[in-house]
């Protein structure tokens, strides 16, 4: 049974540094731990724990990998893949599919082997890193925004927001388009389409009036794209009247989107702006303009900080910043947002949605999935991890789909739009969900109690032994307590209770 709360979570392994050609790998000789750990690190322990061999080399070893991390005899490679044989493995239910066959799925009808696309970005910019990304397992990249400008970018143009591990959270670019010509990046679509037929490649493009729009159409078509992404959000542009100064107007969106529907023959999509209260109508426009479907979201215009000495926001470029464009897993519930008001428009209806923001997981993917995704894009989690990412984000799904029944993942497509209320007035009111402890889990340090007495209910004690007691009269069923455990030691409970009038 696949958990909605892991059993191992990557809180078991903070301090893994998730290496290349990582030394624990090298130091054990009889399974690829670093490989496991991965698969943890990315919601994938039931993978992990399946592909272990039938012994476990663990148990007469002395953890030489343990030693040779990085970071050595931080990281608990020996108990997590114990772990994995006597925690996990005995749950496993569903066998891992033999083939990737439910993962095949289509772009505008066009077959993509899988629904996992590189977003238009550095990650996809030449053709030596697309030509890896294809390797690696990606069934398709949106090439970085192809333009006619003169594109010089500046240095340093990244600043992020950081976990307690150092792992990205947030993440901040002011960077602009390609900086290669046209005809350069012409040049790289004939040779990947020559070496890569089945791959999928969608142009993204941005022009600066209609003639230009529909010229990048025409030769992105002519030079092997199979669709084109029309960039209607980048916020980055030095230029007026680009980017997402035009997803911002109906108008131009539904103008360009049609510049491009005359000139080509190949799908469309048009890539929307969150710089905006609403999609809805940048969207309609598009579709108005002849767009066969949309992407989102793009980045949102942030601010990720300020230097305390020199007052400068990150990042600093000769003592100046801007604002730019924010990204990562920060921004997920803000993209889900777009992604079900676009997924609930009955006038988008039959409009492919490409999906993104803040996928770093299959898990991940699949919400955006449940909210009518029908194409996943990534950036940021590749800039972070590298395309590798793509063996767990297959995997992952690919299990889930054979466990819950599914015959492909399009039978997923939007299930979880119509539970969803834009407002909280249709929710119901009369009854109040407990929280349950797991005592065994506890380590009594109070966390729960704390919050739930500062910025709850006081509704909690701790007992003599520090273990956390209920005060049911006081409870409301906030579940602060189940999200502030650092233990996962509170979980919702199984019953429902009237709420006392």
């Amino acid at each position: 049974m696949i958990r909605s709360t892991p059993a191992i979570a990557r809180a078991d392994m903070i301090r893994c540094a998730l290496c290349d050609r990582a030394p624990c790998d090298e130091a054990c000789g009889k399974l690829n731990p670093a490989e496991r750990l991965r698969n943890i690190w990315f919601g994938n322990e039931q993978t992990a724990a399946q592909s272990l061999p039938a012994e476990n080399p663990c148990l007469t070893c002395r953890a030489p990998c343990e030693q040779a991390c990085v970071r050595p005899g931080e990281v608990p490679v020996r108990d997590l893949i114990n772990r994995l044989y006597y925690q996990v493995k005995p749950e496993c239910e569903t066998a891992l599919p033999e083939t990737e066959d439910r993962l095949k799925c289509d772009l505008c009808g066009i077959p993509l082997e899988n629904p996992f696309l590189l977003s238009s970005s550095v990650v996809a910019s030449t053709y030596d890193m697309c030509a890896r990304a294809f390797e690696a397992g990606w069934a398709g990249i949106c090439f970085k925004t192809i333009c006619s400008l003169d594109i010089h970018e500046a240095s340093p143009r990244f600043s992020a927001i950081t976990g307690n591990d150092g792992s990205i959270i947030g993440f901040k670019n002011i960077e602009q388009l390609s900086d290669h010509s046209v005809a350069e990046n012409m040049e790289i679509f004939r040779r990947l389409k020559e070496k890569y037929p089945t791959k999928f490649i969608l142009a993204s493009i941005m022009g600066r009036d209609e003639a230009e729009w529909g010229e990048l159409a025409r030769q992105c078509e002519e030079n092997g794209a199979d669709a084109v992404e029309l960039n209607f959000s980048c916020p980055n542009m030095a230029e007026d009247g680009l980017g997402s100064d035009i997803g911002q107007v109906p108008e131009l969106v539904e103008r360009f989107t049609a510049a491009a529907k005359r000139a080509c023959h190949i799908p469309v999509l048009a890539k929307l702006t969150p710089n905006v209260q609403s999609m809805g109508p940048a969207a309609e426009a598009a579709r108005r303009g002849g767009a066969d479907g949309l992407a989102a979201i793009n980045t949102i215009k942030s601010i990720t900080g300020v230097n305390l000495h020199t007052y400068v926001a990150a990042p600093s470029v000769h003592g100046q910043s801007a604002v730019g464009g924010y990204s990562g897993n920060a921004v997920k519930p803000i993209a889900l947002r777009f992604i079900a008001e676009l997924g609930q428009h009955p006038g988008l209806k039959g409009m492919h949605l490409s999906a993104m923001g803040g996928v770093e997981t299959w898990q991940d993917a699949l919400e955006f999935i449940l909210l009518g995704g029908g194409s996943i894009q990534v950036t940021t989690a590749v800039m972070q991890y590298g395309y590798r990412i793509i063996d767990d984000l297959k995997s992952g799904l690919n299990l889930y789909l054979a466990e819950k029944g599914f015959g492909n993942v399009k039978e997923a497509i939007g299930l979880g739009l119509d539970t969803l209320s834009e407002t909280t007035d249709t929710l119901e009111r009369d009854t109040v969900l407990f929280p349950q402890f797991i005592r065994e889990r506890c380590i009594g340090c109070g966390r729960c109690r704390i919050s739930c007495d500062d910025g709850g209910h006081q509704a909690i004690r701790l007992d003599d032994e520090r273990h956390p007691v209920l005060n049911g009269k006081n409870c409301v069923g906030c579940h602060l307590c189940v999200l502030v455990c650092p233990q996962r030691a509170i979980v919702p409970g199984r019953k429902r209770i009237a709420r006392t009038k």
